[in-house]
């Protein structure tokens, strides 16, 4: 199904009962993000902001469900979607030599060509208003944590064009605004606007960039997915909505953007300009991203529709509304990953606690002796897999869903001296806990079924019971260094233990503990020892996850107890011995005034029963800056 603009999708919403529309101003800083924060952790309704200080409402959260995240691409599931590219695929595979297999193929062919791009230099929906003075101070942008650098645009679909080959490219590229006609650009090193602007750069010349806001939901899902360089995003939108794009020519630039558009920023990128400071911005991480230099955008001229809606999105400590854009990724993109990469693979997901790279679970069709080992190799080199820092392959009967049946599979299969993959590679550059930016340790997990060939010398695995448990590892647990543990997962036949410890009382704390009396029988029970802060949660398990991947570099954080045990530090390593190399960045909460007066106006909006700021819970995780560990404070 395809949506003329934003405000097309909304009706949608609002027919499903999917939307809140709240009539009373509400502060697009802070504030929006506090309310959509409490809204989204607990899977609920898409926002509508209709009073935001200026003439544009604010929608936020749209993605925030499987219904909307389906409405947005006009699917009934999301297997529809991989299921067509797969059959297309299919075809052109089968499609060998005969002119009737050519012939069979045209439909197809034609089905595909419907759904091509036009361009048009007519005005478009998105041109109704020309503003060729521009002012960004128009637009209800946000501030959404209290840490943040300033306002950012976060939906921003950012066009560029390879000077040279003319290959477009359209991005999600965060927006910092400077002022009123200015704005950083956090195109990151890996991304293709980043290398467009380099080859603008080197010819010396001002570089055209034009940013598209709202439209058809499908655009900013397009704009986010892991094509390959040079794929046009409004393809893969055309195909989705299965209606074609109209692209119309900008006006104060030769570019092409959607003409259902909300709204545009027209403008350029000049590579003589001197770097801008950019950030912090409270990241899908759950922490700040750290500050860096990046170009600046000059906005030279507005335009929008009559019914123009500014969109938005806010991320920050998981689960969030990004999370279900991961979710249409993960079965969209199945069929592509098979067919063009690895046959073998029959799914994979990325569980939220890894904010998308930082933990992937592939499941294969194995065959042969080795095979997981040659699929964790290739995918660690695979376009943005490449940034995954822990991967893990599986095969057989297992749901890689269910966390439980995972848990169990992958301590059955897998001898952690013979199945472990570490080595050090790029990283996105959000990534804290590595030594170097963008750059750092790896570990693949070769948890797939054993053949014949692979069992030589394999240790078996007896699985722990919890009342076998030793005595003196109570003694242990309950040792004063250890600040507290959880041995529920050993309850459920799973040899994991979790462990919080102080690090600001002692930095060589992860080392005592392995040496403490009854240490060397750890092994005898627990085949993995999660170690966080004492601030954490032990018994929150998401929590747990979303801290140890996060803060730990796979490659310099694990500690082997034995050949069958292995203990990973999932600790901030600014409090170790010797301090950390770079900035810590704090986690992103709200802060106490912003929660209070959205407490006090909850009622007053429509937005249903009371629920508390999720910014109280994870409060804990946050540490007051301190010069020694270069750290935010919160």
């Amino acid at each position: 199904m395809a949506y003329s603009g934003l405000a097309d999708f909304i009706k949608m919403l609002e027919k499903g009962n999917e939307l809140i529309s709240i009539d009373q101003f509400v502060n697009p800083l802070l504030e929006i993000t506090e309310i959509t924060d409490r809204i989204s952790k607990q899977n609920g309704k898409a926002l509508l902001f209709r009073d935001t200080g200026t003439r544009f409402p604010l929608l936020i959260n749209a993605y925030g469900s499987e219904r909307r995240m389906l409405l947005a691409l006009g699917r009934g599931n999301f297997d529809e979607a991989g299921a067509e590219i797969e059959y297309i695929f299919n075809r052109m595979s089968d499609n060998q030599g005969s002119l009737i297999n050519k012939m069979l193929l045209l439909p197809d062919l034609i089905k595909m060509a419907g759904v091509m791009p036009s361009k048009s230099r007519k005005k478009g929906v998105c041109q109704e208003v020309i503003n060729m003075n521009p002012d960004l101070s128009i637009l209800p942008v946000l501030k959404c944590w209290p840490h943040d650098g300033g306002r950012f645009i976060t939906l921003p679909m950012v066009h560029t064009v390879h000077p040279e080959t003319g290959k477009s490219n359209v991005g999600m590229y965060r927006m910092q605004v400077l002022d009123n006609s200015t704005t950083a650009m956090h195109w990151q090193r890996h991304k293709t606007g980043a290398n467009h602007f380099e080859a603008w750069k080197k010819l010396n010349r001002k570089m055209p960039v034009s940013v598209a806001l709202g439209g058809d939901p499908v655009y900013a899902y397009s704009a986010t997915a892991p094509l390959p360089e040079n794929i046009n995003e409004y393809i893969l939108a055309g195909f989705l909505r299965k209606k074609k794009v109209r692209l119309v020519k900008c006006i104060t630039n030769d570019l092409y953007v959607p003409s259902g558009a909300d709204i545009i920023l027209e403008g350029y990128v000049d590579p003589a300009d001197e770097l801008v400071w950019e950030g912090p911005f409270g990241d899908h991480t759950g922490f700040y991203s750290l500050a860096d230099w990046y170009p600046k955008f000059h906005l030279t001229c507005i335009t929008y529709s009559g019914k123009a809606v500014y969109p938005a999105t806010i991320v920050g400590i998981p689960p969030q509304e990004d999370a279900w854009l991961a979710r249409a990724t993960e079965r969209i993109f199945l069929a592509p990953v098979k067919m063009t990469l690895q046959p073998e693979i029959e799914d994979f997901h990325l569980p939220e606690p890894g904010v998308a790279h930082n933990l992937m679970i592939v499941k294969i069709r194995k065959s042969y002796p080795g095979q997981g080992m040659k699929v964790l190799s290739s995918l660690f080199g695979t376009g943005q897999m490449m940034f995954t820092k822990y991967l893990v392959a599986v095969s057989g009967d297992i749901d890689i869903r269910n966390y439980m049946e995972l848990f169990i599979h992958v301590f059955n299969n897998t001898d952690f001296s013979k199945d472990l993959l570490f080595f050090r590679g790029p990283l996105d550059v959000l990534d804290h806990a590595s030594d170097a930016f963008s750059f750092g340790g790896k570990l693949g997990v070769d948890a797939t079924v054993k053949m014949t060939e692979e069992s030589l010398g394999r240790k078996k695995n007896h699985p722990a019971r919890y009342s076998d448990l030793f005595p003196g590892i109570k003694d242990f647990l309950e040792n004063s260094t250890i600040y507290k543990y959880n041995l529920d997962l050993l309850r459920n036949d799973i040899p994991l233990l979790i462990l919080s410890v102080d690090r600001t009382r002692d930095a060589d704390i992860i080392q005592k503990v392995t040496t403490l009396q009854g240490s060397d029988r750890l092994s005898e029970f627990f085949r993995i020892i999660l170690v966080v802060d004492h601030t954490v949660d032990t018994g929150d398990l998401f929590t747990v996850a979303w801290q140890v991947l996060g803060n730990s570099d796979p490659q310099r954080d694990h500690l082997f107890i034995s050949d069958s045990s292995v203990l990973i530090d999932g600790t901030i390593k600014a409090f170790r011995k010797g301090g950390f190399p770079r900035k810590w960045p704090n986690i992103v909460c709200s802060d106490n005034e912003t929660i209070a007066s959205v407490d006090q106006k909850w009622n007053s909006l429509g937005l249903g029963q009371f629920i508390p700021s999720p910014s109280i819970k994870f409060r804990t995780l946050s540490r007051i800056g301190k010069d020694e560990i270069s750290m935010l404070s919160d």
